[in-house]
């Protein structure tokens, strides 16, 4: 039933965007994704504003893609009805395996943390204090879990707290159910499950859109610092389209007269973030570590394997695991690690003649990348 509604909503949303997207074709329109990390109406009032200025900047329409999962998103960037999207670590790593994304651009918290932390919360008043209590899996919980391609929801606390144990949520709890950080969020407040995942960036949003709820809510556990955000294009947009978004993305909130750059700000703020950062594909690294050692783990645990078997998967899974630890280090000194830095020193050092120079250079390679 779950794949059947995953199906039925791709249908729908692919159906909805398919006159946009041939547009887009002819330089008019742009379909942006956003994961459903909460409702979409909610989601609206936060995002438009940006996506309108992004619109005037570029002069092409844009569209705001709303789909009621994250899936929804992925399948329509893989079948070219979305060409740009905001997403999280794991969905942006799926977009990239098979929907050609190419991560971008990466967001930048408003408080200044380098990421942001994946949480198990229950009610205040619950007699859950820790997370021994909620591992004691004698199916007496309802566990509110996140989208299976969300990165705090599910991939980290899947990896750090389940697949590490070898625990199967099904066999733990009483009932197991698969929300949004904002559905999560208000089950716990409410009463309807006892334990669920969320991460801080919802938990400060939760504050301004339902406070009272908020005030209901206790973290339990908190995971270790999880990369802010990827924004993931298709490789195959356009070079002006992507000359076009990358300079106003990278721009947005920096560059322009004094009242312009406080505007974007503040529109920014509305979204949790400060200006972006340039990023690629490595920022995906850790995650891909993440998921090949959860995979590890389960195949340890499958007692359906003979042992040659397991050890061959096992192999693989180390081998996977040891290439993106060389790839992670080699990145590490790449031109464009120092590129980064580089740009992000400037922009602390509010250098707007050199931050524009950087973003054309950057753009224009890009640019000329989407031609090859």
């Amino acid at each position: 039933m779950k794949a059947l509604k995953t199906l039925a909503t791709t249908a729908v949303a692919l159906t909805m965007m398919a006159g946009a997207a041939c547009a887009q074709a002819a330089g008019e329109e742009i379909n942006f994704g956003i994961i459903s990390t909460e409702a979409s109406t909610n989601l609206k009032k936060i995002w438009d504003p940006f996506l309108e200025d992004m619109a005037k900047a570029t002069g092409h329409k844009i569209n705001g893609f709303y789909a009621s999962d994250y899936a929804g998103v992925i399948e329509a960037m893989r079948f070219k009805k979305v060409h740009i999207a905001w997403f999280g670590n794991k969905s942006a790593m799926e977009a990239v395996n098979r929907a050609n994304g190419e991560i971008f651009a990466q967001s930048v918290d408003g408080d200044g943390n380098p990421g942001y932390w994946s949480h198990l919360i229950v009610h205040k008043d619950s007699p859950i204090k820790s997370l021994d209590d909620v591992l004691k899996c004698d199916k007496s919980l309802d566990f509110g879990n996140g989208d299976p391609n969300s990165t705090s929801g599910f991939l980290v606390p899947t990896s750090y707290i389940f697949a590490a144990k070898n625990i199967d949520p099904k066999q733990c709890f009483k009932t197991v159910r698969g929300a949004s950080h904002e559905a999560n969020g208000m089950a716990v407040a409410n009463k309807q499950v006892s334990v669920a995942t969320n991460n801080s960036e919802n938990l400060r949003r939760l504050e301004k859109t339902a406070p009272d709820a908020a005030k209901n809510i206790r973290v339990i556990w908190t995971s270790p610092l999880i990369p802010s955000d990827p924004l993931v294009w298709r490789k195959d947009i356009s070079a002006d389209v992507k000359t076009k978004l990358y300079t106003f993305i990278m721009s947005y909130g920096r560059v322009g007269a004094p009242d312009e750059v406080a505007a974007a700000k503040a529109k920014l703020a509305g979204l949790q973030w400060a200006p972006f950062n340039p990023s690629n594909d490595d920022q995906l690294l850790p995650i891909r570590t993440l998921e090949a050692n959860k995979s590890m783990l389960k195949v340890k645990s499958d007692d359906k394997l003979s042992a040659e078997e397991k050890q061959k998967q096992i192999a693989a899974l180390q081998a996977e695991i040891k290439s993106y630890e060389d790839k992670a280090a080699k990145a590490d000194k790449s031109s464009f690690s120092t590129f980064r830095t580089t740009f992000i020193e400037a922009d602390k050092a509010k250098k707007s003649d050199v931050l524009k120079k950087m973003i054309a250079d950057m753009a224009s390679k890009l640019a000329t990348a989407a031609t090859n």
